[in-house]
Parts: C-alpha cells; structure tokens; sequence
C-alpha cells in the first residue's frame, strides 16, 4: 500500500491530478503555520519518524519561494552595487522547520517532508514530538528528543535537511 503511495507522490501533478490541484487550492487560504489532523503522505511520514501517538503532531508550513530581497539602499550610489537579491544559506525546508518549531515550543523537530508547492509557496509537513509527554520518554526511537542535547535542533540545523545544507550528508566518495 505505502510503495503505491509513494509512487503517486513521485509526480503528484499526474498520479493525484484534481485532488492535488484542491489541496494547493485549500493550502493557499491557510494561514503559514497549521496543524493538521493526519500526515498527507502516511507513506513519506511513517519512513521519518511519525508515530500515530499522543505527543506527536503534524504542522503542515507554508513558505515563500524565490530568492530574498534586501531593500534599496538611499544615496548616491552605483545601482550596480546595490546587490539586491540574494540566496540564503539554508532551504526552505530548514526555513519551515525552524517556522514551526517557533510556533510550538514545547515541541522538538524529527523531521520533515515536501507536500506540494504552486508559483509563489512551497508546504512542507513536520514532524513535532512534545519531549516531556509521557507516551514520548517511553517510545523507544523518540525518546532521544528528551534528553537535553536535543533542544532546538531545528534552529540548529541538526534534522535532516539542516544536516544536508550543512555539507554533512555524504562525507568523502564511497568505494
């Protein structure tokens, strides 16, 4: 069931079609961060850490495309040495991440997935778990997030996608 799935996913435009087009459609009227009852991709979030239990939740993140622009500089200066836009040193996964961690504090990342993008947004789903709920310090993958070395490990670019913009995914040529 999940491979199926995951392969409707591959190509979300063909293998969901009209579904996806009201997703996108009912996403853009929501506000930037919002809770969600299920995972949209069960497959995608089961893989990554998302267990149907008290103390973990599912933000669903919204986040503008595009580079970033810093405002015009007054004065007489060359427009050439303005360098208005710019590229930040981190994805727009990470900028969700951090979004949602901001928004629940009592919650620390696991992880986070694409769900869909249009011209001007990319949603991306995250992973919450609340570290001092009880069915967490039990759980035997999550309760990691407990300890005190785990706090605000999205704005510290320890989940996956933080660990990826860092350079830290493949070390070296594998033989």
């Amino acid at each position: 069931m999940y491979k199926s799935l995951a392969n409707m996913w591959k190509k979300p435009k063909e293998g969901l079609g009209e579904v996806y087009k009201k997703y996108i459609i009912r996403w853009r009227d929501e506000s930037t961060v919002v809770r969600v009852e299920k995972p949209t991709r069960l497959d995608r979030a089961k893989s990554l850490g998302y267990k149907a239990k008290q103390g973990v939740a599912v933000v669903r993140v919204k986040v503008e495309r595009g580079g970033r622009k810093t405002p015009k500089t007054a004065g007489g200066r060359r427009p050439t040495r303005a360098g208005r836009f710019f590229t930040l040193n981190k994805s727009k996964q990470q900028t969700a991440e951090e979004r949602a961690s901001r928004k629940y504090k009592n919650m620390e990342v696991v992880n986070s997935y694409w769900v869909g993008e249009d011209g001007s947004h990319s949603w991306y789903e995250i992973i919450l778990a609340d570290t001092s709920h009880p069915a967490i310090k039990k759980d035997m993958n999550l309760k990691v997030l407990s300890s005190g070395k785990q706090k605000g490990r999205a704005n510290r670019g320890m989940t996956s996608s933080g660990k990826k913009s860092r350079g830290l995914r493949h070390r070296g040529k594998k033989k």
